[in-house]
């Protein structure tokens, strides 16, 4: 049997097989693949694109400095052309408004309107399965699974594979408790002045402050 190249065996078969992290990243794939059945499902039920209906659940939730066409480029990890024409067809469909800025005719933040939020309101759930799905899984597994994949998304941030991550350990408020030592965390929030635990680790947090040195 010939020599597999290192980055061919995770979705070799014969490999993964007795491989634990190779069954997981497939794993990954798998579930990836199930969040984009949703969202094409969705898709074709709205007439928007999977973009499209994503860009709208954005704008429901995040702050004004945060609706730009430059920021949704980077959350999404797009080109700015490809998220200016989704804007175009949201606007031209009178889901989304532009705003002007008054000290820079060429900036604008996106609004969206009322038939726009309600829709918004509408596709935002197109992932509910998935809560379904975990909802019968132990709190304690539950902690369990959400601090590896914490911990697997900020290694991607930090590789620059994710651009924006809005979580805990890349905010300015958050710092490590190295003096308590005996604490079952070793996270804390200046901000709410509270220890973290896993289960309060934000993925995304309205408070963001980006920490210096992190893109």
């Amino acid at each position: 049997m010939p020599t597999l190249h290192p980055s061919s065996t995770i979705f070799n078969p014969h490999y993964n097989s007795i491989n634990t992290t190779s069954k997981i990243v497939v794993a990954f794939e798998r579930i990836s693949e199930a969040f984009r059945v949703m969202l094409w499902q969705a898709s074709k039920s709205t007439g928007l694109s999977p973009l499209q209906i994503q860009i709208l659940t954005f704008l429901s939730f995040h702050p004004p400095a945060q609706r730009k066409v430059s920021y949704l480029a980077q959350e999404f990890n797009m080109t700015k052309p490809t998220v200016s024409d989704a804007i175009k067809s949201l606007e031209e469909k009178g889901l989304i408004a532009k705003v002007t800025e008054t000290n820079d005719t060429r900036s604008y933040t996106i609004n969206l309107t009322a038939k726009g939020d309600m829709l918004s309101q509408e596709t935002s759930l197109f992932a509910q399965k998935f809560n379904e799905a975990l909802g019968g899984m132990p709190p304690i597994e539950q902690e369990f699974l959400l601090e590896h994949l914490v911990s697997i998304i900020y290694s991607f941030h930090k590789e620059g594979i994710l651009t924006i991550q809005r979580t805990c350990f890349t905010c300015a408020f958050h710092t490590r408790n190295t003096m308590n030592l005996s604490s079952s965390t070793d996270s804390h929030c200046r901000l709410l002045d509270q220890n973290l635990h896993f289960s309060d680790i934000r993925l995304d947090c309205p408070h963001h402050e980006l920490k210096g040195g992190l893109a």
